[in-house]
């Protein structure tokens, strides 16, 4: 008998059945989660920044030096 595209009756047949019991995560997914979130902040710092700069540029330093 095919063990592949069964369907049908085929399914529910006198057959033990798998059950998958739980499946633990591994330290691989975490890193790579804790590298996303790395990543995230990192940009997010970079684009404060540059923007910052270009506030700096567009007001000039005239702006602080007038106070």
């Amino acid at each position: 008998m095919s063990q592949h595209n069964i369907s049908g009756s085929e399914v529910f047949g006198e057959r033990p059945f798998v059950v998958v019991r739980g499946v633990k995560t591994g330290a691989f997914r975490r890193k790579k989660a804790a590298r996303a979130w790395v990543a995230f902040i990192a940009g997010a710092v970079v684009t404060v920044a540059i923007g910052a700069v270009a506030v700096a540029a567009i007001v000039g330093p005239d702006a602080l030096t007038g106070l």
